[in-house]
């Protein structure tokens, strides 16, 4: 497994490698490169890759469409040693924003619901940023 930015993992699904875009959540861009990276671009995928560092186990739990546009798997991304929920946790911690993929929506409460808990309390990005998750 590897990380390809803050909301983008490279797993082995099965002795395949596939792109796994962390669905109801959105990171400040760290590798594009037709734009500078944002703040907090960096941090978000550094505590991704520490969250679920190369050999973890995790779960894909799959929601209503099975793959984006540019061809990667949309998933929650569980750590299947603690039952950690990745997307959850790097929103609550300011990593990560909610951001809605209608119509995969499974989580988009809970999510919004922890964006916002992170914002009032200045948590990660909210807090070194000036507007980290507009682009």
């Amino acid at each position: 497994m590897r990380t390809v930015d803050g909301d983008t993992l490279v797993v082995d699904a099965g002795g395949v490698e596939e792109r796994v875009r962390l669905i109801g959540i959105d990171t400040p861009e760290s590798v594009d490169e037709s734009r500078p990276v944002m703040c907090f671009g960096k941090e978000a995928s550094a505590e991704l890759e520490r969250m679920v560092p190369d050999g973890t186990a995790v779960r894909l739990v799959r929601d209503v469409e099975p793959r984006d546009r540019y061809g990667r798997l949309l998933a929650y991304v569980c750590r299947a040693a603690d039952g950690t929920f990745v997307n959850l946790s790097l929103v609550q911690r300011g990593f990560a924003d909610a951001f809605p993929y209608p119509p995969n929506e499974q989580h988009s409460r809970e999510l919004r619901r922890a964006a916002a808990a992170a914002r009032d309390a200045g948590a990660g990005a909210w807090g070194a940023c000036a507007n980290p998750f507009e682009e």
